[in-house]
This record gives structure tokens, C-alpha cells and sequence, in this order.
């Protein structure tokens, strides 16, 4: 009997939060693809809420065509700066990038269950967006403390996902499918870089260079950390440890981990390098 005929394994997905190494994400969706698994709901938290509602809504074709493109000079045109208002960037621009990719979509039409996970800072508690708006979901899952202001989502000031749950499982506890698949960006450090990972380090992504200027003048020396390293690897610590927790309490039957120094935050111009690196680590775990 050939792979086609088999019975499909369906699966619920579980996409965390990792910035630029969410690109991972769309590998390991593309081996599930090609052997046999049928993807029947989805849990993002920040990128993931991103990677799984483009799958969704059926355009990661479209968003893996375009991020492999992406090169350092396109992700600074988007980002737009606000001045105190909680955070360095707005994220205005980015959201019409992605209605211009996606167009105008309700969650309740996506081709299958999707939630994403966002933090209600005051109330300190998780936020579960199922329904609405799906820019509005991701707007809210995305938004990475310091770096994005808050969304307002039906009266609610809401941040990162990444905050309180950066591997969302508990959303599919109740689905009734084969396999939990959950995919960790927080994974352990690489001892030696894999060929699939960054070619440089954090101190000179893209998004450290980009700012650079403006962030020079919160150094006391010009080999200490800056502003956004310290930040970056903070948010990355606290997101790692808690996942530990989450994956300890709630273990997937599939977990999938992609090591936290795979590449920088922001560093999307990686793309190809981490989509290929999800999908090895898929082939890896399933096989």
C-alpha cells in the first residue's frame, strides 16, 4: 500500500513563540504535508500565531515565498517607530504587509480551529483569541514587550503570548485527534552550530544594526550589551524556562525543538535557513 493510501494521522499543532526562528514553523508543516499527517487544529503564540494563521488561512505558500525573499532593507521599511507609547514599534505597517498577503479574514472562516495566545498585562492572565478578526489575533500575539506596543483587543491592553504560555498545548486538549504536535523554539543552545543556523551572531543582527544608533546611547561602554541584546536574551531566558514548565506539566506526544540560538530575535532574513531547519528537526524527531 502506497503512502497516499494510508489513513492520514491527524494532529493538532502547537506553534511557540521565538521570533525569526518561527520560520522553523513552516518546515516542520511542510514534513507533516509530504508523510501522511493531516493538520486538523492549530495553537500559535506570537510567530506561531503568525506561521499557523497563514496555514489557516491558506496562504503559506504565499508567506514562505516572501519570507525567503526578505532581506535585511525590507523588514526596516516596516518598522515604525512610536515614542512612548509602550513599546519602540507600532506595528501599524506590519499589519498592512500582512492585509495586503492575507486580505481581510475572520477566524470563523479559517479552514480549520485556530486560537492564539496573547497576555493581558493587568489582569496577568492568559488571553485565548479564537474568534474575530485574525490580524487582530496575531496583532496581539506578537506583541514582544519593549519592542511592539500593546494591542487593545475588546478593551484589553494585550501583549505577547510568549509572557505566560510561549508553547500554548492546553488550547487542544480537547481535540479530538491522533497526535499533539508541539513545536519548541526555546530549545536547548547548539554547542556546534548546525550548517542550517545564523551565520552571525546576535551582536550583529539585523535588528541590532538597524537601531544601533539608537540604542548607543543606553551603553555605558562600547563592549557591554546594549539595550535590545539585553532585552533579547531576557525575554529569550524567561521564554525558555517557562516552556520547560509547560512541556514538563502538559507533555505533547510529539515535541519538536529548535535550539534558542538557532538565530536572532529579528533576524528574518534567516528565513530558508530555518525553514530548512524545521523540517530536518521534524524528520528527526518523527523518525
Amino acid at each position: 500500500m502506497t503512502k497516499k493510501n494510508l489513513k492520514k494521522k491527524t494532529v493538532s499543532l502547537v506553534l511557540g513563540s521565538g521570533g525569526a526562528r518561527g520560520m522553523a514553523h513552516i518546515g516542520v508543516i511542510r514534513w507533516l504535508e509530504e508523510n501522511n499527517y493531516e493538520i486538523k487544529s492549530i495553537s500559535g503564540c506570537s510567530i506561531g500565531s503568525f506561521i499557523g494563521g497563514a496555514y489557516a488561512a491558506g496562504k503559506l505558500d504565499a508567506v514562505e515565498k516572501l519570507s525567503r525573499k526578505i532581506v535585511k532593507s525590507d523588514i526596516v521599511k516596516i518598522l515604525d517607530f512610536s515614542w512612548g507609547d509602550g513599546g519602540l514599534f507600532k506595528g501599524e505597517k506590519l499589519i498592512k504587509e500582512m492585509v495586503k498577503i492575507f486580505g481581510e479574514t475572520d477566524i470563523k472562516d479559517l479552514s480549520i480551529p485556530y486560537t492564539a495566545v496573547a497576555t493581558d498585562i493587568e489582569a496577568e492572565k492568559e488571553v485565548w483569541i479564537n474568534s474575530g478578526s485574525l490580524f487582530g489575533a496575531i496583532r496581539a500575539s506578537i506583541s514582544l514587550p519593549l519592542f511592539f506596543t500593546p494591542f487593545e483587543y475588546k478593551g484589553t491592553k494585550l501583549i505577547d503570548g510568549g509572557v505566560l504560555n510561549p508553547v500554548p498545548i492546553a488550547p487542544t486538549f480537547n481535540d479530538d485527534t491522533d497526535l499533539i504536535v508541539a513545536v519548541n523554539l526555546g530549545g536547548p543552545k547548539n554547542i556546534i552550530k548546525e550548517k542550517t543556523t545564523s551565520k552571525k551572531n546576535e551582536k550583529n543582527s539585523f535588528f541590532y544594526d538597524s537601531i544601533s544608533e539608537l540604542m548607543h546611547s543606553f551603553q555605558k561602554e562600547s563592549n557591554s550589551l546594549g539595550m535590545y541584546d539585553v532585552a533579547d536574551k531576557a525575554f529569550d531566558t524567561m521564554q525558555s524556562a517557562i516552556a520547560r514548565q509547560k512541556i514538563a506539566a502538559y507533555p505533547p506526544d510529539i515535541l519538536i525543538e529548535i535550539a534558542r540560538d538557532a538565530c536572532g530575535t529579528l533576524d528574518f532574513d534567516n528565513a530558508s535557513e530555518m525553514i530548512e531547519l524545521g523540517y530536518k528537526k521534524a524528520q528527526e524527531v518523527f523518525k
